[in-house]
């Protein structure tokens, strides 16, 4: 971490603090931003509300009633003079996605083939033929920000964001991918479905996914993704 003027402290509120690690997304910062959560978690111990790592730095929220923002920046100085990168973030867990890629449930699918100078099948190869790493969780509880896909699999957002996308929709949006944890509105080009229930209450952490875990979307048939317990049911245009 040499770039000048970082790991940088800002201001989040009275009960926030937002440590810039990086200036650009890399999957080299996986492991400082990993070793920051863990450390994090330590010296804040029952002061600590949560924490929202992104791709380039850590949003920590604390509990004002136990702690001063002074004394929370204090901490998270001392924390970042001794962090050092946690080399398990460069494994990371591994967690298969199988996904249904199909028109019927990813209608973008088609037009991405067609702007890579590719055939469905092949572009479906390259979707899945990429271990992912989560770079962040956002935009809702458990959907995971995954990065990078194939350059050529690379697109913008919609124009005109859908205001209905199901459940375990599988999207691209620039060179990243995802899979949305629940119905929601959105603008990811959608390519299929998976099965997987990415956010769960009764799971110890809520998300399946955390950030520094390795991803994998493991093509499926329709029926498989139905023994799984998937709707399958085909998409409407909600835009």
């Amino acid at each position: 971490m040499s770039v000048p003027g970082l790991p940088r402290l800002e201001s989040a509120g009275l009960d926030g603090w937002l440590v810039r690690l990086f200036d650009a997304i890399d999957e080299a910062n996986l492991p400082w931003i990993t070793a920051l959560v863990r450390d994090c978690e330590a010296v804040f111990d029952n002061a600590l509300v949560d924490l929202v790592p992104s791709y380039t730095t850590l949003l920590v929220i604390f509990d004002p009633m136990r702690m001063t923002p002074d004394e929370a920046r204090a901490r998270l100085a001392e924390t970042l003079a001794a962090l050092a990168p946690d080399d398990e973030a460069a494994a990371g867990e591994v967690q298969e996605l199988p996904t249904w890629y199909h028109e019927s449930v990813g209608p973008e699918l088609p037009r991405l083939a067609e702007r890579a100078g590719l055939d469905v099948a092949e572009t479906i190869a390259r979707h899945a033929e990429v271990t992912y790493r989560v770079y962040a969780l956002g935009f809702a509880p458990g959907f995971a920000f995954m990065g990078s896909v194939d350059e050529r699999l690379e697109t913008p957002r919609l124009e005109t964001p859908r205001k209905r996308v199901p459940a375990g929709s599988v999207g691209i949006a620039g060179r990243q991918t995802a899979a949305y944890p629940a119905v929601s509105p959105g603008g990811w080009n959608l390519i299929g479905r998976t099965a997987v229930r990415l956010f769960d209450r009764d799971r110890d952490g809520f998300s399946l996914l955390r950030v520094g875990d390795r991803v994998r979307f493991v093509p499926v048939s329709k029926e498989e993704l139905v023994r799984r317990g998937a709707d399958v049911t085909a998409m409407e245009d909600t835009r």
